[in-house]
């Protein structure tokens, strides 16, 4: 029995295996669950990824900023499983004129792209998937600790300090209905999202050396063992929380 038995989860933002969605994805079936994806542009990547899994999972179309995918999500995904237990939001976007140092000439439409995106799309997706969670569950996203401006990150920082916030509205709201809302902030992975941040390459080369536990670029398990847990039955009283998968470095002001 895993720790996640019987239960129903959607996943979105897997993109390749080395995502931290797809760690996710696989030791959620691998304690038990029953795993539905989402996918944005190349579905058909998506759904070859999909065939890695222990058991391969159905892949949606969902694009966060199209209002027609998101009012059709729950009858979509309710076309695979007869409710939600769990919601994973790994998504997030910023153009890159918006990343790597250029944040004081980034245009509003490039910024309201980022934060469209990357943090509203955290309520959207949510009250998109409220029709299949009547019994209550757990929604959790993925973030990248915001307490701090770091290098390069620039508004895609701001929108991650939105996603923090916006977590903490939901919990409030989703509260009554039984759902828990939660962060996880990784800390920095070869990611498909990271390779797309210019200067990306401060990152890797300091962060392994601050961490008080060391920290591996390529380990996606970690940051998704706890998505895992979040959703399972042991955190029955945790909400508006953002759990830190990163070594330790936010802890130590290095």
């Amino acid at each position: 029995m895993g720790i996640l038995e019987g239960k129903r989860i959607l996943v979105t933002g897997v993109l390749t295996d080395a995502s931290i969605a797809f760690s996710v994805a696989k030791l959620a079936q691998e304690e038990g669950a029953t795993v539905v994806l989402t996918g944005f542009g190349r579905l058909s990547l998506v759904e070859r990824i999909a065939k890695r899994l222990p058991q391969q999972a159905p892949v949606l179309e969902l694009d966060v900023q199209n209002t027609e995918h998101l009012d059709t999500l729950a009858d979509r995904v309710g076309e695979h499983v007869d409710g939600l237990d769990g919601v994973v939001h790994s998504i997030g976007f910023a153009p890159q004129s918006a990343l790597g140092g250029n944040f004081l000439n980034t245009t509003w439409e490039d910024v309201s792209t980022a934060l469209h995106v990357s943090t509203y799309s955290f309520k959207s997706l949510a009250v998109a998937c409220l029709p299949l969670m009547k019994e209550g569950g757990a929604v959790v996203g993925l973030d990248f600790d915001a307490s701090k401006a770091w290098p390069v990150y620039d508004w895609m920082g701001v929108a991650k300090a939105g996603l923090e916030s916006a977590s903490r509205y939901l919990a409030r709201d989703l509260g009554k209905q039984g759902i828990r809302v939660n962060l996880v902030a990784a800390g920095p992975l070869r990611t498909m999202a990271a390779k797309s941040i210019p200067g990306f390459r401060e990152f890797e080369d300091s962060w392994p050396d601050k961490a008080p536990l060391g920290w591996d670029l390529s380990d996606t398990v970690p940051a998704a063992k706890a998505c895992v847990a979040l959703m399972s039955d042991w955190f029955p009283a945790t909400t508006g929380e953002i759990v830190h998968v990163d070594g330790g470095v936010h802890a130590i002001g290095a």
